[in-house]
């Protein structure tokens, strides 16, 4: 299908974008890597008379150390996530993740800063930046502002952006070198968005005990969440057969499942479940 019409700019700068979407107000939207507005645009589940295109703006794509942090640019693709030697080694979380994102041609469009901005409650790396207590940077006609991971997705496909705001900067801390992480996920045949996923990072003392743990999930409530009961059921435990059952049977505590078309709630639950004990056992052989 064919779009609305619709006015096309292209900024050369974060100032110059935020004043197009301070002028234009709700009636503008940012296009980053375009893999979830224009095929909505495409079929007309979105009208958007001013399209703001970031993908010119310098020094939006980046990965680099900054202050003891790892900071990312909001125009950063997920192949560059992906392929990135230095994430490898300062925080494999986020290129374990990202290696399985969708499709090579998806993952050479798409960027970290669209998909957080989308809010998708199944989201592949939103539970990563969860897991990983990452800081995310915000830019508009007031000035900046940092807003924590787990604060800024508010519902489903709802963030905490105002509409003459914009993602800029993504950081993340250094992986601890008595770290170990993975994530799992249960892909959907079609679209490979998780049906489930699970992010973890975990500490280990020299007895081989947690002395932190970071479960998140997605694609199982309407938000990514952290699993704060099974975070705290492993802390001062190793990881044995025993801990790990334990674990995994609080990740989906207090949850209210999604029932769609890819699973009923129940199958929900039971997947969480089970990919959370695949992802600590993993965790456990390294």
């Amino acid at each position: 299908m064919i779009p609305d019409r619709f006015e096309y700019h292209a900024p050369r700068s974060i100032e110059d974008a935020i004043a197009l979407l301070k002028t234009h107000g709700d009636e503008a939207k940012l296009l980053a890597g375009g893999h979830s507005l224009l095929p909505l645009m495409k079929l007309r589940f979105a009208s958007v008379s001013h399209l703001v295109d970031i993908g010119r703006i310098e020094g939006l794509s980046s990965i680099r150390k900054v202050d003891g942090a790892i900071s990312i640019g909001a125009m950063t693709t997920h192949c560059e996530l992906a392929e990135s030697e230095f994430l490898r080694d300062a925080q494999p979380l986020l290129p374990k993740a990202a290696i399985r994102i969708a499709d090579v041609q998806v993952r050479n469009r798409g960027t970290i800063g669209g998909s957080l901005a989308h809010a998708d409650p199944a989201s592949d790396l939103v539970p990563v930046l969860l897991a990983l207590e990452a800081e995310l940077v915000i830019r508009g006609p007031a000035g900046e502002r940092r807003v924590a991971a787990g604060e800024f997705i508010e519902s489903m496909f709802t963030s905490v952006l105002e509409d003459d705001e914009i993602l800029v900067e993504i950081r993340v801390p250094v992986a601890p070198a008595n770290s170990r992480c993975t994530y799992e996920k249960v892909p959907h045949p079609a679209s490979h968005l998780p049906i489930v996923g699970v992010a973890a990072q975990v500490e280990l003392s020299p007895a081989g005990e947690c002395s932190a743990a970071r479960l998140a999930l997605t694609g199982l409530a309407s938000v990514p969440y952290r699993a704060s009961a099974a975070e705290a059921l492993l802390r001062g435990q190793a990881l044995s057969e025993k801990t790990i059952a334990a674990a995994a049977a609080r990740v989906t505590d207090g949850i209210e499942p999604l029932s769609d078309s890819f699973a009923p709630d129940d199958y929900h639950l039971h997947l969480a479940r089970v990919h959370t004990a695949r992802a600590l056992a993993a965790l456990a052989g390294d």
